[in-house]
């Protein structure tokens, strides 16, 4: 099932994507269905927290020249960064290089505290698309990586949930302004998506609709203002977002 967050007159709804037309879940919402031509998605989640995890295929490690971790390496995106399909990434003036990084976003779906990787499946919603925007040259400067990925609007999440999905072989790709700039499987990931539940959780407790970034493949690359940014995962459709020049 694919879920849906969309703004109808001045009520946001949880929705159920059903062929081209859109069915609110909440019973207290109109009985009306919308065609997805004619709404606009926002984020379909709005998480506490994106827990994201860096250098987590192996092929990303090694164009960064760096060693491939004994456990995943966390780091946190604020709610504040996150932004919907057709959303703006907007390029701060405090970096001269923002790059995109496709990655599979992991839902959560209950309180998630200390499970097993048997067990971490059942605590997993679904699926989205993420794309962890980074201003790669603040994040050499820093060293740690909280300024470089927490901007506001550098964590575009969508288009949808899918709640029916198996996540262990997924073609994963970027596209920049039409034109493939990253390409591989989630079957390559370092740390699986249940094994990060389980890694993570018994770190700190995910709330339901806290999202996992399960990192990203080779093929980082900059933006531009007028970009256009696409994430296209098997399964979950595509998250395009424009590019915007330099914000506050």
């Amino acid at each position: 099932m694919k879920l849906v967050r969309f703004r109808a007159g001045q009520d946001v709804l949880l929705g159920r994507v059903d062929g081209q037309m859109v069915r609110p879940l909440d019973d207290s919402a109109s009985r009306d269905e919308y065609h997805l031509d004619r709404i606009r998605l926002g984020p379909p989640v709005e998480p506490t927290k994106i827990v994201a995890v860096g250098l987590n295929y192996r092929d990303h490690a090694e164009e960064l020249g760096l060693q491939v971790p004994d456990e995943p390496l966390l780091f946190l995106k604020p709610s504040s960064s996150v932004v919907g399909p057709g959303d703006s990434i907007v390029l701060p003036h405090q970096s001269s290089r923002v790059d995109y990084e496709a990655e599979l976003g992991v839902v959560i779906g209950k309180p998630t505290r200390g499970v097993s990787v048997e067990d971490a499946p059942t605590h997993i919603l679904g699926y989205t698309c993420l794309n962890d925007v980074t201003a790669r040259d603040l994040q050499e400067k820093d060293g740690q990586w909280t300024r470089s990925k927490g901007f506001d609007t550098f964590c575009p999440i969508g288009p949808c949930i899918e709640t029916e999905l198996d996540p262990s072989d997924l073609a994963i790709e970027l596209f920049l302004n039409g034109a493939r700039k990253q390409a591989s499987r989630t079957s390559k990931l370092i740390f699986s998506p249940a094994e990060l539940v389980e890694f993570i959780s018994g770190v700190m407790t995910l709330w339901p609709g806290d999202v996992i970034a399960t990192g990203t493949t080779s093929g980082i690359g900059p933006m531009k203002a007028g970009d256009s940014v696409e994430v296209r995962i098997e399964g979950l459709g595509s998250l395009v977002n424009s590019v915007d020049g330099a914000g506050q």
